[in-house]
C-alpha cells in the first residue's frame, strides 16, 4: 500500500492561497538575498551601530528612556532571528526552484525572481520572439509547480510556525 498525502492524494496540489504565498515569497526573495548578504558582511557594524545609534532606542516608541544597550541586544537578536529564518526560506526556494521541470518555466522565475528582475526585463531575456502573455504563462506554471514541491516540502506550515 503506497503512502498517501494527508489530503488523500498521493500529489499534493498546492490550494489557490498556497500558490498566493508562494508568489509572495518569491517577490521578497531578492530582497531576502539582500538582507542575508549585507547581514553577513556587517554584523559586527549592525550590532555597533545599533549600541551608538537611534535604533536601539525606538524599539518602544512610547519609553523615551529606555536601556539603549538592552534594546541594542534585542534589535540585534531580531535581526539575527530574521538572518535564520530568511535562510531557510530562500533553501526552500531554491530547492523547489531545481524541480521546476519545464525548463522555460524555470528559466523565466529564475530571470524574475531568483534575479530580480522587472516582468518587462523578463520578457526581453526569454527567447526572441516570446509573447509577452506566454512569458507570464510560463511565470504562472512555475509558480504553481513550486508551490506543489513547497507543499511537500512542509514550507507553508514553516511559515505559520513562527507566527
Amino acid at each position: 500500500m503506497a503512502m498517501v498525502w494527508g489530503q488523500e492524494e498521493l500529489f499534493a496540489e498546492a490550494s489557490e492561497d498556497e500558490i498566493q504565498t508562494t508568489e509572495f515569497y518569491l517577490d521578497k526573495f531578492k530582497t531576502m538575498q539582500i538582507f542575508m548578504s549585507d547581514f553577513e558582511k556587517f554584523q559586527k557594524e549592525l550590532a555597533q551601530v545599533a549600541i551608538d545609534g537611534e535604533a536601539a532606542r525606538r524599539i518602544d516608541q512610547e519609553d523615551l528612556h529606555a536601556d539603549k544597550t538592552a534594546n541594542a541586544v534585542i534589535l540585534n537578536e531580531k535581526q539575527r532571528w530574521v538572518y535564520g529564518r530568511y535562510k531557510v526560506y530562500s533553501a526552500m526556494i531554491r530547492r523547489a526552484h531545481s524541480q521546476i521541470i519545464d525548463e522555460e518555466a524555470k528559466q523565466a522565475i529564475d530571470i524574475r525572481f531568483l534575479q530580480g528582475y522587472s516582468r518587462k526585463e523578463t520578457i526581453l531575456f526569454m527567447k526572441r520572439g516570446v509573447a509577452g502573455s506566454t512569458v507570464d504563462r510560463r511565470i504562472s506554471e512555475g509558480i504553481e509547480s513550486m508551490a506543489n514541491t513547497l507543499k511537500l516540502m512542509g514550507f507553508f506550515e514553516e511559515i505559520c510556525r513562527e507566527f
